[in-house]
């Protein structure tokens, strides 16, 4: 049985578990170090304040997360968001990332969100820490490259590329309407802010 629901920062614990994974073994987080349970908690506090936090659950058993967060920081950016996604390794390629990336992007539409970007590490060549599932997963999903920076990240002793992908999810009007924030009232005040 698959549910997808908000996060709680109660699942930090869980969703660190499947970070770490990614941070210790793979370039497709480029920290370099795993972050604390508590600096873990207050990143997804802030990301809550605004944007949707979601997990995804199969037989009750947290299997990955996908967020939202600002794209560069500036108000006119305002219609426009970057996504993440990190599904717990032993449990890609069943769809489970489709489902969740979809249950986001109908949560941002509604906020009034009109472009996601996704920032994924790719490597000049295929390697044991970093492949391109990640942009094949987002080019599956409708997402495009729209830029390329080179060498522009170290792990692992090894240089990899950044690419920007980018979906656009909405109209373009020349007044859009102001954007939604995601939680209710109710529950920012149930995160603290």
């Amino acid at each position: 049985m698959i549910e997808i629901r908000d996060a709680k920062l109660e699942d930090a614990g869980r969703l660190l578990e499947i970070y770490d994974h990614y941070v210790r073994h793979t370039a497709i987080s480029f920290e370099y170090a795993t972050p604390t349970l508590a600096t873990f908690q207050e990143r997804m506090r802030e990301t809550m304040r605004r944007y949707p936090y979601l997990v995804i659950l199969r037989d009750g058993q947290i299997e990955g997360y996908a967020y939202a967060g600002p794209f560069v920081g500036r108000a006119a950016y305002g219609w426009s968001c970057e996504t993440t996604i990190y599904l717990d390794h032993v449990a890609r390629k069943c769809g489970l990332g489709r489902k969740i990336y979809e249950a986001l992007e109908d949560k941002l539409r509604q906020m009034g969100i009109l472009n996601m970007y996704a920032c994924i590490g790719v490597p000049e060549q295929e390697d044991a820490y970093l492949t391109m599932n990640s942009a094949d997963f987002h080019a599956h999903l409708g997402f495009v490259k729209v830029g390329t920076f080179h060498r522009c990240g170290c792990k692992f002793g090894r240089w990899y590329n950044m690419i920007w992908m980018e979906k656009v999810i909405g109209a373009h009007e020349r007044n859009p309407a102001p954007i939604r924030f995601y939680p209710t009232v109710a529950r920012r005040d149930k995160i603290g802010s």
